[in-house]
């Protein structure tokens, strides 16, 4: 895991997100668990109290997993947090699961939000998009701005890098936590989106995890699985052995072929197969 020199780290950086955090009076956080947005809520509770909210949304697109770890963070360091449901799965325009899929998740995330925003008589929403986000193919940024939705970790200036070591500076545990996003980034573009499908990519990370690996990928292409391992967790992937272990695995879930991607885990491989007119229209 990277760690920034925190010599050379401005320190403004962390009093200004503080600043910024106090300039609103209730406030909810858009609340996933991951350190971006993890970091984000516990600051906010460090300055608001009371007065801030943590929102985690649930729906077949969130892993068990993540979502009983992302609750389990926010009682340990007493952050107020609540779930509410989302029906993104119930949206044509999202389970078609083209190149703007993420933005009709984040859309249908907002509108929630807002509409729980006005019944609780909170004043903003605010979200956890850092600088390493801008220019990348994110169309859920689009629908943040369309709701007006606040990104105090990118107005502070904040990366992932120095995100994360303002969170192992506070010792908060998901400060090295793999990088995540939602069951349905892991179907490639073009082919539906299904509960039955979304519960077979979870059972198949489950069973990653249970073999002892911490960052991967189940990437579903039909009948072919392709599986991403971290790269510095790649040699013992490749052994006779765990190949045995995968197709049992796979072949039980349904998948008629199973194969091991040999670059490597890496964030947004879908995106490489999206045109480059359509990686422009995801750009904000």
């Amino acid at each position: 895991m990277e760690i920034v020199n925190t010599a050379a780290m401005p320190n403004s950086k962390a009093e200004r997100l503080r600043q910024i955090l106090g300039g609103h009076a209730r406030l909810l956080v858009a609340y996933s668990g991951g350190v971006d947005s993890a970091f984000l809520a516990w600051t906010a509770h460090q300055v608001l109290g009371g007065q801030m909210l943590a929102v985690i949304a649930d729906s077949a697109s969130l892993a068990r997993t993540h979502l009983e770890d992302a609750l389990a963070f926010a009682r340990e360091g007493g952050i107020p947090v609540e779930v509410v449901e989302t029906r993104e799965l119930e949206n044509p325009a999202y389970t078609r699961n083209d190149s703007m899929r993420c933005f009709h998740c984040k859309d249908e995330l907002f509108t929630v939000l807002e509409r729980y925003r006005e019944a609780r008589g909170f004043e903003a929403i605010a979200y956890g998009v850092n600088a390493d986000d801008e220019g990348d193919f994110r169309p859920g940024q689009q629908a943040a701005l369309q709701h007006h939705v606040l990104a105090p970790l990118l107005e502070a200036g904040l990366n992932k890098a120095e995100i994360r070591e303002l969170a192992r500076q506070a010792d908060l545990r998901v400060w090295d936590k793999p990088a995540s996003a939602c069951l349905s980034s892991r179907m490639e573009y073009g082919r539906a989106v299904t509960p039955e499908a979304l519960s077979v990519i979870e059972r198949g990370e489950d069973a990653l995890r249970a073999m002892g690996f911490r960052q991967f990928r189940v990437r579903h292409h039909g009948e072919i699985v392709r599986i991403e391992i971290a790269r510095e967790e790649l040699p013992r992937a490749l052994s006779a052995e765990m190949a045995r272990e995968f197709t049992v695995v796979f072949k039980g879930l349904g998948f008629k072929f199973v194969t091991l991607d040999l670059e490597g885990f890496r964030s947004g491989s879908m995106n490489q197969l999206l045109t480059p007119e359509e990686l422009l229209r995801g750009r904000i």
